[in-house]
C-alpha cells in the first residue's frame, strides 16, 4: 500500500514537471515577442526623427558618452510649458454669488 502512495506522488511530480516545462517555454516565447515589439517601437521612433543614417550612429554615440550638448533633431518637448494661472475665489465669495 505504501508503494501505491509513493507512485501516486511520483505521478503528480511528473505531471507538474511537464506543466512547468510548458510554462517555461511559453514564458521564453513571450519574452522573445516582447523584445521584438520593443525593437519595432525603437525603429519607428528613430525613423520618425528623420535623421540621416550616417548621422544616427554619431548622435547615439554622443548620447551614450554623455557628450550630447544640443537637442537631438525631432526630440519631443525640450522645455515644458509653464502652467496657465487660474483665478481662485475664496469659499466666502463662492457662497455669496
Amino acid at each position: 500500500m505504501a508503494a501505491s502512495r509513493s507512485a501516486k506522488v511520483q505521478a503528480e511530480i511528473e505531471k507538474i514537471r511537464a506543466k512547468l516545462a510548458e510554462q517555461q517555454a511559453r514564458l521564453k516565447e513571450l519574452e522573445t515577442k516582447k523584445t521584438e515589439f520593443e525593437n519595432m517601437e525603437i525603429v519607428d521612433v528613430v525613423r520618425g526623427m528623420s535623421i540621416p543614417l550616417d548621422e544616427l550612429a554619431a548622435i547615439l554615440q554622443s548620447i551614450k558618452g554623455g557628450t550630447a550638448t544640443a537637442p537631438i533633431p525631432g526630440q519631443v518637448g525640450s522645455k515644458p510649458k509653464p502652467p496657465i494661472p487660474v483665478e481662485r475665489t475664496t469659499d466666502k465669495e463662492a457662497i455669496t454669488e
